[in-house]
């Protein structure tokens, strides 16, 4: 099943996409797409209101928001894929990498991103986003993390790389400028993910094709990160992890040049859907 959250921004709706692309209103079943609504019932209440046909069709929306509202913490791996790690000529980590983005960073996947003032080094990064459904708090093996993934969306973790390397060692400051997180568009409920790892991901800027990669490529899967983070915090039903991106990041080659005002990116992952961005200036 395919959540979606349409409407203007702060204003978004909760809605389901069916299997022709119609949208339905499921606001009778939930006021928002949230950490208590996929901890409950709620899912499952969507799916019998969809089949029994008791939802209000939507038209088309002019807008889609984030697929989940104001999640509790966003935990991001860095250099989690083999050709990527690579790329940026850095040694495949031993454990996962882990660093936080802020709460503001989250966007719609068509929404505009603004490039931090002073900024010389603004990058994109194609990622699968894990959104938790149940808490996970130090889960026993990577085999449990399946039980608590509610679903999965696209991400673009947004990178300022001069903030990220070059202004004291900490990630977090070229990670969480606002808009540094366009999500979705849907939030694709689990079941409807064979395998998690394997998903082909792309990117194009300005039409030009710069990533072309596959989940399979991650050196942690995506149960395993989910696994190893419960051993150092608890994630809490709505929360969201960003699982790394394959090669093809400005910042891993010369070839490329880092985004600017005016420049398109655009994204998609096999079943999640593709999203579009211009670049604005903050």
């Amino acid at each position: 099943m395919k959540l979606v959250r349409v409407g203007p921004a702060g204003a978004e709706r909760p809605a389901v996409l069916d299997g022709d692309g119609r949208y339905y209103d499921i606001s009778p079943v939930t006021t928002d797409i949230d950490g208590a609504f996929l901890a409950g019932d709620g899912v499952e209440r969507v799916r019998a209101a969809l089949a029994g046909g008791s939802l209000t069709e939507l038209p088309a929306p002019d807008r889609i928001g984030a697929p989940i509202a104001r999640p509790g913490k966003i935990v991001c791996i860095g250099l989690n894929f083999s050709d990527h790690a690579e790329e940026t000529g850095a040694t495949a980590p031993t454990e996962p990498i882990i660093f936080m983005k802020g709460a503001d960073t989250l966007v719609g996947p068509d929404d505009t991103v603004l490039i931090p003032r002073r900024s010389v080094k603004t990058d994109y990064e194609v990622e699968l986003a894990v959104i938790i459904g149940r808490k996970a708090r130090y889960l026993d093996s990577p085999a449990d993390a399946a039980g608590v993934i509610a679903g999965y969306a696209m991400a673009n973790d947004v990178s300022e790389r001069e903030f990220q390397t070059e202004r004291g060692g900490q990630w977090d400051k070229g990670k969480s400028c606002e808009t540094f997180n366009p999500l979705g568009p849907w939030l694709v409920t689990a079941d409807e993910v064979a395998d998690p790892q394997a998903l082909g991901m792309r990117t194009w800027v300005n039409g030009e094709q710069r990533q072309n990669g596959n989940s399979k490529n991650m050196i942690f899967g995506v149960y395993h990160v989910v696994w190893y983070l419960s051993q150092f915090m608890v994630l809490e039903p709505g929360d969201l992890v960003n699982t790394g991106t394959p090669a093809g990041v400005g910042f891993g080659t010369n070839d490329f040049p880092f985004l600017r005002a005016g420049d398109v990116v655009e994204m998609e992952i096999d079943g999640l859907g593709r999203a579009r961005q211009e670049m604005g200036q903050a």
